[in-house]
């Protein structure tokens, strides 16, 4: 009595000795058994009952055994049918495997092959199911992180599509838009999910230290090197390494890039000694790669390396129907994180937030949610809030032909001015909404006679 479950057999077999040796194996192993004498009835029976396998008959009187094992595949292609017949219908087997038969067996069927066989096909629906399962919990999962855009729904298919191989990608796409969080999407759906993820920012690293951050470095190798050190590729060795802001490879980095690469090791600085790495390689970019290789500025051989798969993220102009998903995704993250209670966003300031163009992206429109939920005071979030947090932003670019300090304190004025309107003159509310603090902006509004 093996099987401590009750999955459900559909037994189609015209021969009542037989079909009672079946159904009697079958269910001492714990099996629920559903007879069916009659290929007539076959199809109407699997719909209505939908078991976890059928045991097949080709040779069925009131239908031919190949039209039903179709007409179930048509109807749930995950179900494994197992073809039950003689020795003279071998060949006639081969045209059902072609058709989707999980296997077959030959009568007099033998108990051991049977029960084997039956378990063997209940596994692989439950394994193809979990699986199924689990892809839409990911899809789900990214679609709560990316957005539910066309665009976005695409780049999720290819996120599961490059994810389990081993190419290396490019990933593009303005400020703010998410590039590393996919990137980590990607490592934690590979082969390599138990290695380390190590990211490099190459925009914050000066450009002379770019090579030995990378490659590591020996003892000695130069002044100030009093001992030795790994560079990335060793660190992220089994794993996954983003190299963030790729545009900023000089020509010379790019060439030991490309040779590390394509050797499959690293030579440190000071080191004649190679070293083994197994990594695979995400960069990101907010440039279009593409045409730097174009204007050669860009190798177009590390291109081709590092270009195996390139997934390029649209900005969230470009995709406004996310907008008010995220706007509203991080209204109740922020009223979480403040302990505030804010009601929806009304449909004037879905609109307002939809004409913006988020020059930062998801990113700057978190930072918005997130600064009008600390500035609502009566649970509501008012069109002037959302106006005086973008403008600020916008009122930066003004008066570019003005002494820089002369400029910098007509923007400042103007936003003081406005977080004290914002906040109906409490200073203490306004020195929130412009993280300062109080002390800095009395000193403010002293210096700008601001009323």
């Amino acid at each position: 009595m093996g099987f401590p479950s009750m999955d459900k057999i559909l037994i189609v077999e015209d021969d009542r000795v037989s079909r009672f040796l079946l159904c009697g194996i079958l269910q001492k192993e714990g099996f629920s058994i559903i007879e069916n004498s009659n290929g007539t009835d076959a199809v109407e029976i699997f719909k209505s009952e939908m078991p976890s396998t059928v045991l097949l008959d080709l040779k069925i009187p009131g239908r031919d055994g190949i039209e039903i094992l179709t007409e179930i595949k048509k109807i749930d292609s995950s179900i494994p049918v197992i073809v039950i017949t003689g020795l003279s219908d071998v060949a006639t087997v081969v045209n059902t495997m072609k058709l989707g038969a999980y296997d077959f067996l030959v009568k007099p069927v033998e108990s051991n092959k049977l029960i084997v066989t039956v378990k063997r096909a209940i596994e692989k629906l439950r394994l193809e199911r979990e699986i199924n399962r689990l892809h839409v919990s990911v899809d789900t999962s990214m679609e709560w992180m990316l957005g539910k855009s066309p665009p976005i729904k695409r780049i999720i298919d290819e996120i599961n599509n490059v994810a389990i191989s081993d190419f290396s990608i490019i990933i593009q796409g303005e400020t703010g838009s998410g590039k590393t969080f996919i990137a980590n999407i990607i490592h934690n759906l590979s082969r390599r999910a138990k290695g380390p993820f190590v990211k490099i920012d190459l925009g914050a690293i000066p450009e002379t230290l770019i090579e030995s951050e990378l490659f590591g470095y020996e003892k000695g190798a130069f002044t100030g090197a009093v001992i030795s050190k790994e560079g990335f590729f060793k660190v992220a060795n089994s794993g996954t390494i983003l190299i963030d802001e790729l545009e900023n490879l000089s020509p010379l980095v790019q060439s030991k890039l490309l040779s590390s690469i394509e050797n499959r090791v690293v030579y440190p600085l000071g080191s004649k000694k190679p070293l083994p790495i197994n990594v695979r390689i995400i960069a990101a970019t907010n440039h279009d790669i593409k045409r730097s290789v174009l204007e050669k500025k860009f190798r177009d051989d590390l291109f081709f390396r590092l270009g195996e798969f390139i997934i390029t993220i649209p900005p969230i102009r470009e995709r406004i129907e996310d907008i008010p998903f995220f706007a509203h995704k991080f209204l109740g993250e922020a009223c979480s994180e403040l302990n505030k209670k804010v009601n929806n966003l009304s449909e004037e300031i879905l609109n307002l937030l939809m004409r913006y163009p988020w020059p930062g992206n998801v990113r700057e429109l978190k930072n918005v949610i997130r600064r009008s939920v600390l500035i609502s005071q009566d649970g509501e979030i008012r069109p002037e809030h959302i106006k005086f947090l973008i403008e600020e932003k916008a009122e930066s670019g003004d008066n570019l032909l003005l002494p820089l300090k002369d400029a910098v304190c007509n923007v400042e004025k103007k936003v003081i001015n406005k977080a004290l309107e914002v906040s109906n003159g409490n200073r203490t509310k306004t020195a929130e909404i412009l993280q300062i603090d109080i002390k800095t902006l009395r000193s403010k509004i002293r210096e700008y006679h601001i009323e």
